[in-house]
């Protein structure tokens, strides 16, 4: 198994240690009160964690493509690990009442979505690269995550919601990026 793979494999195992932090309470870990918001040192941990989960996304793409890496493998774990940890927490999330679940049925279905024809077009030998679309809807989804996780610090002070706004624009351009696949790839469906 190669580096790209290593790391992608790392991003996959994360997913249970930033649910752990999430959903359980470690009290013994204590907590603070910042800008009139208690989390716990928990949330933060899962916090860091999640970042740090979503960093090795484009770090395992950058060094299979800079150093010809790619394999088969790859391609086939590295979505498969974006979506573990996107719906993993966007599930703890809705747990947690800090997300409708609708939102997380809406994104879960894109992904699904377009998995769906990411496969049908690979058996027909056609490979469907990530859009520009699907790289913000990315973005967006570790920006909105982040902040719900933490409750909307450092914003919760000026009373401004960023977290809602980042999660409006998340299903927005969740439900964009997904047209604009299969408007893109039309002729894959026209195959089957």
């Amino acid at each position: 198994m190669n580096l790209p793979n290593k790391i992608t494999m790392a991003r996959i195992f994360l997913v249970p240690v930033v649910m752990l932090f999430l959903l359980v309470r470690f009290d013994y870990l204590g907590s603070v009160e910042v800008s009139g918001v208690h989390i716990t040192y928990s949330e933060i941990i899962a916090t860091l964690v999640f970042i740090i989960a979503a960093v090795t996304d484009g770090l395992d793409g950058y060094i299979a493509r800079s150093r010809k890496m790619v394999t088969n493998l790859g391609k086939f774990l590295d979505p498969l690990a974006d979506k573990l940890l996107i719906s993993a927490v966007l599930i703890s999330l809705v747990e947690l009442q800090r997300l409708d679940a609708w939102i997380v049925v809406v994104i879960i279905s894109r992904e699904f979505a377009v998995t769906g024809l990411r496969l049908v077009a690979a058996a027909e030998g056609i490979v469907i690269a990530a859009s520009k679309l699907g790289k913000w809807k990315t973005v967006l989804q570790i920006l909105a995550v982040t902040l719900l996780i933490l409750q909307n610090l450092p914003f919760q002070s000026i009373g401004f919601p960023v977290d809602q706004i980042l999660v409006w624009a998340m299903v927005i351009m969740t439900i964009v990026s997904g047209i604009e696949y299969f408007m893109k790839n039309k002729q894959v469906i026209s195959m089957s």
